[in-house]
């Protein structure tokens, strides 16, 4: 199916040749051709994996290993992430295949991606927010881990699905039904007119972020990941455009800039903070901001 073309399946250190095979078997059967391995730990053309692929062969002979999820995803628009961890324990609502997958099909959004974990461990936080939606499969709470073929088969076949489903790709409604839950009327017209900015643009635009307000002392060295991980799952929560993330990083270059200007209006970030004295009393800070 073309109307799947754009969207590649990335498994990140998959380490079962039998999985590597059996994902390319069923990506060639719903009709995905783009395979992403990174780091893989195992030989993803060997006898096994081979075996496993029957006529897939070519997309294990085609994929593309590459040694980072960032660099696996960097020209990607739209990023799904899975993972098999309780919804309690993350800070990202999880979707079901159904809900999400849609969002990816759209060709006119650019390239695409659905990411697979770890076969014993999954994604880590890190990795999972380098998407902007998360997507949890329901299974029973009887046995709920799924083999790492079979979750990729599901989601293949809800892409597949909403692929047929053309009248989705006219119907305005239907795309807000696909639209993420945190997506505003405005934010979706804004997402299905102009393209979302690719993951490059972002990781570079929350590096040069997080080196300004160390800079400002707003971030200390010991608290910056939490405190960028929140900001992160901020952004991409609101699936900002491509001019849209040139305005954020344009702001931070003007601050990068005017620092530079005056040197003088840096904090003594590693002085020791004056006493408290009746004429200068201790300050009240915000719980949000005193949270690390």
């Amino acid at each position: 199916m073309d109307r799947l073309s754009h969207i590649r399946v990335v498994l990140v250190e998959p380490a079962g040749p039998l999985n590597v095979g059996s994902v390319a078997r069923v990506m060639k059967n719903l009709g995905l051709k783009q395979l992403v391995l990174v780091n893989p730990q195992c030989n993803p053309v060997g006898g096994a994996a081979r075996l496993m692929a029957v006529r897939g062969v070519d997309l294990l002979q085609a994929a593309q290993v590459v040694p980072s999820l960032a660099e696996a995803l960097q020209d990607c628009r739209r990023v799904v992430a899975t993972t098999g961890r309780d919804r309690t324990a993350l800070s990202t609502p999880l979707e079901p295949p159904r809900r999400a997958l849609p969002w990816l099909v759209p060709p006119t959004g650019g390239a695409a991606a659905i990411v697979f974990g770890r076969e014993d461990s999954g994604l880590s936080n890190d990795e999972l927010n380098l998407a902007q939606r998360w997507l949890h499969i329901p299974s029973s709470d009887d046995y709920a881990s799924l083999n790492l073929a079979q979750a990729v088969a599901i989601c293949c076949y809800e892409l597949s699905l909403a692929a047929i489903d053309d009248e989705r790709h006219r119907d305005p409604p239907a795309a807000l039904e696909a639209a993420p839950p945190s997506l505003s009327a405005t934010s979706l017209a804004a997402s299905l007119s102009e393209p979302l900015a690719p993951r490059q643009q972002l990781e570079q635009y929350f590096a040069d972020l997080q080196n300004l307000l160390l800079h400002t002392g707003y971030l200390q060295p010991h608290t910056a990941h939490s405190r960028m991980e929140k900001l992160r799952q901020l952004v991409n929560r609101a699936y900002p455009t491509e001019s849209e993330m040139a305005l954020l990083r344009g702001m931070v270059r003007q601050g990068r800039w005017a620092l530079h200007q005056h040197p003088d209006a840096l904090p003594r970030v590693n002085a020791a903070p004056p006493g408290p004295t009746p004429d200068n009393p201790p300050a009240q800070l915000s719980a949000d901001l005193d949270d690390p």
